[in-house]
């Protein structure tokens, strides 16, 4: 994109977080399932004990989930108000509900075709669901993949999603997802084509680093 410094593929800012406190996400709430479906109006998937909260996707939005490194060089295309997700090794962009359906489509027309899916890039649509982020506390710095066993009090689970850029309470999220021109994006939506194509090759740029140096997603992923 003209006149956008490029990003680093190993560089990605600290998470953040969505709110400060319960009053933000509606009085007397207190409840991250609250947020999602009252104040966002996200549907989620009924929580099992022991297990996290689920997100519904293809319904307001769908996810691209790719090697977290990989998906650092794409977030130049993104608006700033487009959400964002880590969870382990893996990030994970909302796109527009469709996006999903398409994907296979676009990688055969980009060229890329079946090999992109073997680089670890895939997608959630409808009937699928992601973990909810939780909400991470200040002192959160990066991510590392682990079995899921709990961080410090109040701080969240280690290994469990969170937000990198949090969607803002009382916005339609529509507006600031990549989307295909031909399915009508909304204002400046970001073009989904453009967006596949840098994470497919990102992708491929780290499975070459894995090559020449060993897997390096399964290691702390801190941003710098």
């Amino acid at each position: 994109m003209a006149g956008t410094a490029p990003l680093a593929a190993s560089t990605v800012p600290h998470p953040r977080r969505p709110f400060d406190s319960a009053s933000e996400c509606g009085a007397g709430s207190g409840t991250v399932r609250h947020w999602y479906e009252n104040d966002l109006g996200w549907a989620t998937v009924p929580a099992v004990p022991g297990e996290p909260l689920r997100l519904v996707t293809g319904v307001r939005f769908d996810v691209l989930e790719m090697p977290a490194r990989a998906g650092a060089g794409a977030l130049r295309h993104l608006v700033p108000g487009s959400p964002v997700a880590l969870q382990g090794g893996r990030m994970r962009l909302l796109v527009a509900a469709g996006s999903a359906e398409e994907l296979p489509g676009l990688l055969a027309w980009l060229e890329w075709g079946a090999p992109a899916l073997d680089l670890g890039l895939r997608a959630l649509g409808a009937g699928g669901a992601m973990d909810a982020p939780v909400r991470p506390g200040p002192a959160v710095t990066g991510i590392r993949p682990s079995s899921g066993s709990p961080g410090g009090p109040g701080g969240p689970v280690q290994g469990a999603a969170v937000w990198l850029r949090p969607p803002e309470s009382g916005c339609e999220v529509e507006a600031s997802l990549p989307t295909l021109s031909a399915m009508g994006g909304v204002g400046g939506a970001p073009d989904l084509v453009r967006l596949v194509n840098t994470v497919a090759t990102e992708c491929h740029r780290v499975r070459l680093r894995r090559v020449g140096r060993g897997p390096d997603d399964s290691q702390t992923f801190a941003s710098s």
